[in-house]
C-alpha cells in the first residue's frame, strides 16, 4: 500500500467558478490528483499503463479548498484502488484499470 498526503490549495484554479460563494474541488480535478499519485509511482504507474481508466469513481463527500486529504493506493494486481480520507471521513473510492485499447490521438 502507499499512502499520500494531498494538501489542496485554496487558490487550486479548479474552485474558480466552481461554486461561487461556496467552492468545491470538482470529482474531476480530485481524479487528476490521484492519478497523478499513481503516476508518481512506478510500479503503479506500470501496472495502469500510460492510458488508465477509471474503473469505478464514487465521491462521498465534498472536497473544499485547503483541505488536506489522506490518499491510500492499493493493488490487486490488474487495478489500483484508491481511498481518499479527510481526518475520520471517507471523501472518495475508487480504481484504476489499464486501457482495453489504445487512447485515440
Amino acid at each position: 500500500m502507499v499512502a499520500i498526503t494531498l494538501t489542496i490549495p485554496a487558490d487550486h484554479p479548479a474552485f474558480d467558478g466552481h461554486f461561487p460563494g461556496q467552492p468545491l474541488l470538482p470529482g474531476v480535478a480530485l481524479l487528476a490528483e490521484v492519478i497523478e499519485a499513481v503516476r508518481a509511482d512506478a510500479a503503479l504507474a506500470e501496472l495502469v499503463g500510460p492510458h488508465p481508466r477509471i474503473g469505478i469513481a464514487k465521491f462521498v463527500a465534498p472536497v473544499l479548498p485547503g483541505a488536506t486529504l489522506a490518499l491510500a493506493l492499493r493493488t490487486d494486481g490488474t487495478r489500483v484502488h484508491f481511498e481518499l480520507h479527510q481526518g475520520e471521513r471517507l471523501t472518495a473510492t475508487g480504481h484504476f484499470e489499464p486501457a482495453t485499447t489504445p487512447a485515440v490521438p
